[in-house]
């Protein structure tokens, strides 16, 4: 089977991950607003939106945005300080509905935080995921996630110059980006 390089949406094809955020330019709050909507119509087992997310916006919530930098691994800490928003994402392990363990929480914050960059690409914002957190300081910061697992974190903002990330991310993020075929992905039946 080889497919080729079908047509995607361009904005799939054009979303980075970048090191380099311009910590000059503030994502407005209606960006944000509409970014948060994106994740909010995510689909979900038993539609359960088992995600929350802690937002901290710079020079808005300054105080949260700070707490959210403190709880990332160092190396993440390094790049994450010039975005203007970090967030801290977490998951509910139970279901509202019934109580039972929901093993599709992980899978369904990603879900939902693919629709939130998704939203971001489409408006010029760039966001960067990460899973280098701090979970236990996370959740001594952060006493309103209560039963929920911290569990990533992301960066939101708009690129910036590679001058304001040490060399090794700068050229981390000037590499070509390198995906799997179809092929190799898809391996049992044929498309």
């Amino acid at each position: 089977m080889s497919t080729g390089d079908p047509m995607i949406h361009e904005l799939l094809s054009q979303r980075r991950s970048p090191y380099a955020f311009d910590p000059q330019r503030p994502v407005s709050a209606e960006d944000l607003a509409a970014l948060f909507e994106a994740a909010r119509w995510t689909m979900s087992s038993y539609n359960a939106q088992p995600w929350r997310y802690i937002v901290g916006v710079r020079g808005r919530s300054q105080e949260v945005w700070e707490k959210i930098l403190s709880v990332l691994v160092e190396p993440n800490q390094v790049w994450a300080k010039n975005a203007p928003v970090l967030v801290l994402s977490a998951i509910e392990h139970a279901f509202e509905h019934n109580g039972e363990e929901n093993k599709a929480a992980q899978h369904d914050l990603g879900a939902a935080s693919a629709s939130l960059t998704f939203e971001a690409t489409s408006r010029g914002i760039s966001v960067h995921q990460m899973i280098g957190i701090v979970p236990q300081a996370a959740s001594d910061a952060f006493a309103e996630l209560g039963s929920l697992e911290p569990f990533t974190a992301i960066a939101i903002g708009y690129p910036g110059d590679d001058s304001v990330v040490p060399a090794p991310y700068a050229e981390r993020q000037k590499k070509p980006r390198v995906r799997k075929t179809v092929d190799e992905l898809i391996i049992g039946g044929n498309i």
